[in-house]
């Protein structure tokens, strides 16, 4: 009996150990992104008093932009999104739609709202697709440029290879239908391009939550924190993400994800990669994992940066279920990537992704929400042998306190400060949220989300990648939005 309450205590104090230990390197990793994230911030902040953007916008040798929006059922707001991209500060531009088989009102509001005409356009087919292309409109408003291209549906990456074979101009900027732009965000996301136009391949901006928001005409014109638990929580994430995570790896030239709702590419880069896969769930992500590996394969010299003042603005879940699945899709696609590309992770060749980075993601993305959930567990049998021992029903020995309170500081009090950090990174900076009120409600969802949402969060990640593994078929789910007219 005693050689078994030995190895039972044994056991709880080696996994206690085990799981201070990784909340310390993750979380301790996370404050080093966040020390390069700071000086990434320092040196932009310091080159944008001299970027010349008014110059830039009246240049008329700046590299054309095709921006392309993929569209499925965004009835609710894309014409809103639209309206805001034919208004960007840039001076060659074009917005093209691909309407991916919509079954709601998406294409005849495009059509009435831009005064738009059917034109017989032949859509080139240098990337490979699936769904064949049915009808090209053109508007007659020659000040807005914009291109609507209907096709069967074959999926977002179908539609996005679609825009590549029907962009005109010299850089591809993809934008989900549910984003609006901030008016500079082009000038901004294209000054990598002009200043290494030899090395940089493709850059990323930030995307922010605009739900809560004021827009009005396509322009996000008061910006609040939602009010709303779950998409507040979302804001705070959003901005650990990207003004720490990106900007941190960016610095360290080790970034590997741009985000599908805003990102920058050499279309001449995307014809060699043969566009985005269309067998991937994260093809996004996936498409940025291929471009390092066709670097190194290459032997390219080539970049991958992220700037932090382009903004795009976004539409997040405000129910659980959506989010849910959402949050499953994601985790299932970094699998799927991670998987995938293997081959590359600690091979010399491809430099700081192969060393650094992806094994960095496999240790702290693909397997924490598991680390976690069973932490989870763990803490709360920990707690409950703690709590009977404490009410003096029998004292075994069992529970160790010091390792139980090192347990919770490391592994909730480290997180809410790291993402304080990264509100504080965003005041100091850009200062997005103004006003006292915001500022606390940003700093109380940095608490809250640590009480049932994160722990939520990681069944579901668990959930995407047992999908994976299992290969079951994509749940795409329905997003429901309510549109950027509203609060």
């Amino acid at each position: 009996m005693m050689d078994l309450f030995s190895v039972l205590t044994g056991a709880v104090t080696v996994l206690g150990w085990f799981f201070i230990a990784y909340s310390v390197l993750i979380n301790t990793s996370f404050l080093g992104l966040t020390a390069l994230a700071v000086l990434d911030f320092h040196s932009y902040l310091r080159r944008s008093d001299f970027a010349a953007y008014d110059e830039t916008f009246a240049e008329p040798l700046a590299p054309g932009i095709s921006i392309l929006m993929p569209a499925y059922n965004e009835a609710a707001g894309i014409v809103e999104a639209v309206r805001a991209m034919t208004a960007m500060r840039y001076p060659d531009f074009e917005v093209v739609v691909v309407d991916d088989g919509s079954r709601d009102d998406t294409v005849r509001l495009m059509v009435e709202a831009f005064d738009m005409v059917e034109a017989p356009i032949v859509v080139p087919s240098r990337i490979p697709t699936r769904g064949r292309v049915l009808r090209t409109y053109l508007s007659r408003r020659g000040s807005h440029n914009v291109l609507l291209v209907c096709k069967e549906n074959g999926g977002k990456a179908d539609a996005l290879n679609v825009g590549i074979n029907a962009a005109r101009k010299a850089l591809v900027c993809m934008v989900d239908a549910d984003s609006i732009l901030d008016p500079d965000a082009l000038l901004h996301v294209s000054r990598p391009f002009a200043d290494d136009p030899e090395k940089v391949l493709a850059s990323g901006g930030v995307v922010r939550i605009a739900n809560g928001s004021e827009i009005r005409r396509g322009r996000v014109v008061d910006v609040r924190m939602p009010r709303r638990w779950l998409p507040r929580i979302q804001v705070v994430e959003y901005l650990r993400a990207f003004m720490i995570g990106r900007s941190g790896w960016s610095r360290l030239g080790g970034l590997l994800i741009i985000s599908g709702a805003f990102g920058l590419f050499r279309k001449d880069v995307l014809f060699e990669l043969g566009g985005l896969a269309t067998d991937c769930i994260g093809e996004d992500a996936e498409l940025v994992v291929r471009l390092h590996r066709w670097i190194g394969d290459n032997d390219v010299d080539g970049r991958v940066v992220f700037v932090s003042e382009p903004v795009a603005w976004t539409e997040v879940p405000e129910t659980t279920a959506v989010l849910r699945k959402q949050r499953r899709r994601w985790h299932r696609g970094l699998t799927e990537i991670l998987v995938r590309h293997k081959g590359m992770i600690f091979r010399p060749r491809y430099g700081i992704i192969g060393m650094v980075t992806m094994p960095w993601f496999v240790a702290f993305e693909l397997a924490a929400p598991f680390v976690e959930a069973f932490g989870f567990l763990y803490l709360t049998f920990v707690l409950v042998l703690f709590g009977v021992e404490e009410a003096g029903l029998y004292t075994s020995g069992l529970v160790n306190r010091d390792i139980l309170w090192l347990l919770l500081t490391v592994s909730v009090l480290y997180a809410i400060v790291l993402t304080l950090t990264a509100v504080l990174v965003e005041q100091l900076s850009f200062r997005r949220y103004r006003g006292l009120k915001d500022l606390l409600i940003a700093m109380w969802a940095a608490v809250e989300e640590n009480v049932g949402y994160r722990q939520l969060n990681a069944l579901w990640r668990v959930g995407g990648t047992v999908e994976a593994w299992r290969r079951r078929p994509h749940d795409w789910g329905n997003m429901q939005r309510r549109g950027f007219d509203r609060r």
